[in-house]
């Protein structure tokens, strides 16, 4: 440390193209990404399957696929209509073809919706392994959510937070996995849907806020970014004239 030097004064921003994250990352908050990602996220996660569900309960195996299938590419239309690149819509969309057709030829609802319970599974060990890489999965899906510039993509607390961020959802989706086949094997599809909403919707809400919140909080604080994301300074009030 030189003598000019204030150990008290904040991080000087480093060089380099980061004016887009600069510009955007004072509006960042906890409350607006949830909510807007929020929704998008359960309508992608749970739509189809609750669509299939009301299909096959009132006509049959074959509306309930095709009803599925049309929630997703109403989705997926929905993302590409504004520009986004609906990363969770595609894989999606590419999902429910693949399952809608081995569910046509089989005939069979266990194992149409046996299908995704494996796919969660391959999710779970495809979190873990991509931190291994130290290409953190959780960081490809973060970018739905706000548009990271790839010199922060590619820094040392962006691997760091969405590293153990995908560790979280990679457990969780193993252990999500595990339950849901258990119940579909054992209880039947009717049990297979309660328990794939209760273990679905408030713990995919718990974890996505957690996610939000401790990214943000670990992105402040950190000495690489921190500097980009404060809050913007509230603006001093304007003295009432004499």
């Amino acid at each position: 440390m030189t003598a000019d030097e204030d150990p008290t004064a904040p991080p000087v921003p480093p060089a380099g193209p980061v004016d887009e994250l600069e510009a955007a990352a004072p509006h960042v908050t906890f409350k607006g990404i949830l909510l807007g990602a929020g929704p998008r996220f359960a309508r992608d996660a749970f739509g189809p399957v609750i669509a299939f569900y009301i299909g096959w309960k009132l006509a049959g195996l074959v509306v309930g696929i095709a009803g599925a299938t049309v929630v997703s590419l109403a989705a997926w239309r929905y993302e590409r209509r504004r520009d986004r690149a609906g990363v969770v819509a595609r894989l999606s969309l590419g999902f429910v073809v693949v399952q809608a057709a081995i569910g046509l030829i089989s005939q069979s609802a266990t194992v149409y919706l046996a299908q995704p319970v494996l796919l969660s599974a391959a999710f779970g060990i495809a979190f873990i392994v991509s931190v291994a890489l130290g290409r953190p999965l959780a960081g490809v899906f973060a970018g739905e959510i706000y548009p990271f510039p790839p010199e922060v993509r590619n820094s040392a607390t962006f691997v760091h937070v969405f590293g153990r961020v995908s560790i979280a959802w990679g457990l969780y989706q193993l252990l999500r996995s595990g339950v849901r086949l258990l119940a579909l094997v054992g209880g039947g599809v009717e049990v297979f849907i309660v328990v794939n909403l209760l273990t679905g919707v408030p713990f995919t809400a718990g974890l996505m806020s957690w996610s939000i919140w401790y990214g943000l909080r670990k992105f402040r604080r950190s000495d690489e970014w921190g500097w980009a994301l404060q809050p913007p300074p509230t603006p001093e009030p304007t003295p009432p004239p004499a």
